[in-house]
């Protein structure tokens, strides 16, 4: 990786505008305060007087077919919602992000992670701050690919000359959840006799329970930290390497000399910390580096990818990456009454901001897609968890969303009662394919179709209802009635696919990574920073002598804190 041809003395490239559109002093915003207050008729009347509403409102995006016909929306609100993001100039700051522009405000950076994802030769070429980007990025990712064809060849073994059967990552947050969740999703795709596990919670079991079975001789380690500080991470590599270290002088009779040899072998990075990396005894040769220019949230498709080269390969990482940048290309060229993130973005906003949506629900009917909404979790919510604008003012819209959800029909046995009958709005994305990875049948029924079934019946029944005629029709009387009415007009969106490759799976992320986007720019927030994750963990520092038993830090603290560490040293075995 060159990260050095990064050039400071390149000026700063503004954003678009130096401060951000107040949404709520739009024409468009007002004209959508007063359609909701106007709004008439439920999803019911307008499906029966439009037969074309359905195939009006889906749209194409790459592979993915979106229906938003069950949203409660009326062609006047896609107009209006339409009209405020060229009000508030959300086109216009996608296409500064794009082409490199420091829309990061906070910390002074472009934000360039569709960069990760265009092919090799792209024209033209993309130059920031002096830093020839593609060039680049197909370097380090030549370097990844490189090295996962080793491992996946035998060429490169243990210490004892063993083949790698097991690749453990260590990382948090960005650095786990998006290489965790496509593993996941891909785990069929993975080369015979080798096999993925991730470790990120700080939590001694997760350490334990992740290597507790593991071979040591056959063990591979990705520590993912690009300034090697994370100290979760670190904390867990370090864990790691001890009981690496242990295992091999039980189990092979490693000697003390060696020993760095032994981490050389069993341990990479991906770190743009060489110094670092090499004293905790990492060959400075297998770190793979990214940039400032790509948040932990959005870099699954950066060198924190390489357990996944590795795993499932980088072909299967190409066609992942490959699906990426088909989003990206219909998000930077579709026009805006079809471009599925931007509309997808809009009506979150209309959800939230006008529909008192709190929450949001992501119901995958896929149980590869278990680790979607966790996913999604970190990308929605850390990105748009935020009361300041970019230029320091309080935002003066509600923003963010409470993101979660399950898989189907899991969610329909929990948390779909609330969704259905409860007080509050929870817009809701449904995810399916036509195709299943495993085609099985009980007898003569096709499961998958019992099961896509189930995907379908939820979105009519969320969207329509039952009235209470139908109820008592049925035989229902008395004060059952209203327990068994469903008021209907709960908003879904569709999506669907023909299958889950790995195409489709980034093209899944890169819509939602372009939602998010949206959103942000819209209430005029700066989507790439995450303040609010630091004084938690500056916190954690400064407690650390109270936790271990300092009697005048104890007493520093106030009377909850200091309750709860008394607590804790009392009843702390071992």
């Amino acid at each position: 990786m060159t990260e050095s041809s990064t050039s400071s003395a390149v000026p700063f490239v503004p954003s678009p505008a130096a401060e951000p559109v107040d949404p709520t002093t739009t024409e468009a915003w007002d004209a959508l305060e007063s359609l909701d207050l106007e709004r008439t008729g439920s999803l019911r009347e307008m499906f029966a007087a439009d037969p074309q509403r359905a195939e009006r409102l889906s749209f194409e995006a790459a592979d993915l077919h979106v229906d938003l016909s069950k949203n409660v929306i009326t062609d006047r609100t896609v107009e209006l919602l339409l009209q405020l993001a060229r009000e508030v100039g959300v086109e216009d700051r996608r296409d500064a992000m794009l082409a490199g522009a420091h829309i990061n405000t906070t910390e002074d950076r472009a934000v360039l992670h569709t960069a990760l994802r265009r092919p090799e030769g792209a024209s033209p070429a993309l130059e920031v701050d002096g830093q020839q980007i593609d060039a680049d990025v197909h370097e380090t990712l030549r370097r990844v690919y490189e090295f996962a064809d080793s491992v996946r060849s035998g060429e490169w073994t243990g210490v004892t000359g063993k083949r790698i059967e097991t690749v453990v990552n260590i990382g948090i947050g960005g650095s786990d959840l998006g290489p965790v969740m496509i593993y996941e999703a891909l785990k069929p795709l993975a080369q015979d006799g080798l096999t993925a596990r991730f470790l990120s919670n700080i939590d001694p079991t997760d350490a334990y329970q992740t290597t507790r079975d593991l071979d040591p001789e056959t063990t591979l380690v990705i520590v993912a930290s690009k300034t090697f500080t994370t100290l979760e991470t670190l904390t867990n590599a370090r864990l790691v390497r001890d009981w690496l270290l242990a295992g091999l002088r039980e189990g092979a009779g490693l000697t003390a000399e060696q020993e760095s040899e032994a981490v050389a072998k069993h341990f990479v990075a991906v770190s743009t910390a060489l110094d670092r990396v090499a004293e905790f005894g990492i060959d400075p040769e297998n770190a793979f580096g990214f940039w400032n220019w790509v948040g932990g949230r959005y870099s699954v498709d950066s060198a924190i990818g390489t357990v996944l080269a590795t795993v499932l390969g980088p072909d299967v990482f190409e066609e992942l990456l490959a699906g990426f940048h088909a989003m990206d290309e219909h998000f930077a060229t579709a026009p805006a009454a079809s471009n599925v993130p931007l509309l997808m973005g809009l009506l979150n906003v209309w959800n939230v901001n006008f529909q008192e949506a709190e929450t949001h629900a992501v119901l995958p009917y896929s149980q590869y897609l278990h680790r979607f909404p966790a996913y999604l979790q970190q990308l929605t919510m850390e990105s748009n968890g935020k009361s300041v604008r970019w230029d320091g003012s309080l935002a003066t819209t509600e923003t963010g969303e409470v993101f979660w959800g399950e898989p189907g029909t899991n969610g329909q046995h929990a948390f779909y009662q609330l969704i259905h009958q409860g007080t509050r709005t929870i817009p809701a994305d449904f995810i399916a394919f036509a195709t299943p990875n495993h085609a099985l049948r009980d007898g003569d029924q096709d499961v998958h179709e019992l099961f896509l079934a189930n995907f379908f019946a939820q979105t009519k029944a969320l969207a329509f209802g039952k009235t209470a005629e139908e109820v008592r029709a049925e035989g229902t009387e008395g004060s059952l009635v209203p327990a068994r009415e469903f008021s209907g007009d709960r908003p879904t969106t569709s999506i669907m696919a023909p299958q889950l490759t790995p195409s489709v799976l980034g093209q899944l992320i890169a819509l939602y990574e372009h939602i998010t986007f949206v959103q942000g720019a819209v209430w005029g927030i700066n989507s790439f920073d995450q303040w609010g994750v630091e004084l938690g963990k500056q916190l954690a520092k400064d407690l650390a002598g109270a936790v271990a038993g300092d009697e005048a830090a104890i007493a520093a603290e106030d009377s909850s804190t200091s309750a709860l560490i008394r607590y804790y040293r009392a009843h702390r075995e071992g």
